[in-house]
């Protein structure tokens, strides 16, 4: 369906929550619904992968190592890149990672093309993988009550998703880019409650969804998403306090001040502008407790 006409149609529901879903199912298209549950009832397809990650990006290779060694470390079987026309290392990094098999790779060009990468991930993923998270590279899955990202979603088998809740780092002053491991060298975070901290990022079984609503939640085919703690959600996320003791995500959101610059010169691969700009910045450089 034209997105134009889904947005005026959703737009006729009152209930925000049931707005989106339904946003995100008239964006998939009827049609396109119908032939994907009928593949659903006849596709018997065992998972190669438990747990794979999404995530499309635009110059960030530098970034790239840590951020796939910790979800490798935390349970991750399979990396799904997608490159926004990036014109810097990526393709260097990525490459061990590409030869053994750990990450496919996607040249992904365009503006404005995270949705769009998601619902290619979805398509061509479907019956890859148990469970996918689409989360970006400044985002990282910390599980807190749990050893690996598995462990947690083991007791989650029933849902077609899973919504978990930012914590945002700030620069903690720093002014300049320094070498070393991005989650030592940025300890400073907001405050757990802050209204910021509502925001979520969603894990998904992609055999239960039709396609993300956004880059944070998801239209399910059926069933209700779950909270971190197992609680069926049915309020939107930014009506909802923040969970951050069972599992959370780290929101390194500006890095350093000289990062943000050059996060803000080499334009952004989600979003309704290119660039970002100051005021994001000093929206999100919070540094209120400092992590032990």
């Amino acid at each position: 369906m034209n997105k134009v006409l889904a947005e005026i149609i959703a737009g006729m529901i009152p209930h925000k929550m049931t707005r989106n879903r339904w946003r995100g199912i008239l964006r998939f298209g009827v049609l396109n619904a119908v032939k994907l549950m009928y593949e659903l009832r006849h596709n018997n397809t065992i998972p190669k992968y438990y747990l794979a990650v999404c995530a499309i990006a635009k110059n960030e290779g530098p970034y790239f190592k840590e951020w796939i060694e910790w979800h490798q470390k935390m349970g991750v079987d399979k990396f799904y890149v997608y490159d926004n026309e990036s014109t810097d290392c990526i393709k260097d990094v990525l490459k061990p990672y590409i030869e053994s098999g750990l990450v496919e790779y996607t040249y992904f060009p365009g503006f404005k093309k995270q949705l769009a990468a998601y619902d290619d991930c979805l398509k061509k993923h479907r019956f890859d993988t148990r469970w996918i998270a689409f989360i970006d590279l400044d985002e990282f899955i910390v599980p807190i009550k749990d050893n690996s990202i598995p462990q947690f979603l083991n007791r989650f088998e029933n849902f077609p998703a899973v919504e978990i809740n930012w914590l945002i780092y700030g620069s903690g002053g720093a002014k300049t880019k320094q070498p070393g491991i991005m989650m030592e060298r940025f300890k400073y975070h907001s405050l757990p409650d802050h209204v910021l901290n509502r925001h979520v990022k969603s894990i998904v079984n992609p055999r239960r969804v039709f396609s993300m609503i956004g880059c944070h939640e998801v239209a399910r085919i059926s069933g209700y998403a779950a909270d971190s703690h197992g609680n069926l959600i049915k309020q939107n996320f930014r009506e909802r306090k923040p969970q951050q003791d069972i599992i959370r995500i780290n929101h390194y959101a500006v890095r350093s001040y000289e990062e943000f610059v050059e996060k803000q010169s080499r334009g952004r691969a989600a979003g309704k502008t290119r660039f970002l700009t100051m005021e994001y910045f000093n929206r999100y450089d919070l540094n209120d407790i400092k992590e032990d």
